[in-house]
């Protein structure tokens, strides 16, 4: 049985339920489509379906809609105010000297 993930929304609409492996497959793609690049929601998505369209068994852009959704309500990513909007990776804060308890 494949393990499922409940995405995230980033104006707190219901998620949808994916395939774990599918998931981590376009959040790689995604993150490394971005890497250190501002891209209009055309640019990132075209950039997403060449990098995963011979690769990846579903659709590219519903799935990486779904994924970059999740991303947002995460703050791995985010969308700027600019027009038309870009998305970019958010800029890890430094976590030095402090402790995470799970």
């Amino acid at each position: 049985m494949t393990e499922k993930i409940v995405t995230r929304h980033p104006q707190r609409k219901s998620g949808k339920n994916i395939s774990r492996e599918k998931y981590e497959q376009v959040r790689a793609a995604l993150l490394a489509v971005l890497g250190r690049a501002e891209l209009t929601h055309t640019e990132l998505m075209m950039r997403l379906h060449e990098r995963l369209v011979k690769r990846f068994d579903g659709n590219p852009h519903w799935y990486g809609e779904t994924v970059k959704l999740d991303l947002e309500a995460r703050k791995v990513i985010e969308r700027t105010d600019a027009r038309p909007p870009k998305y970019r990776r958010v800029k890890s804060r430094s976590t030095a000297g402090t402790t995470r308890r799970s």
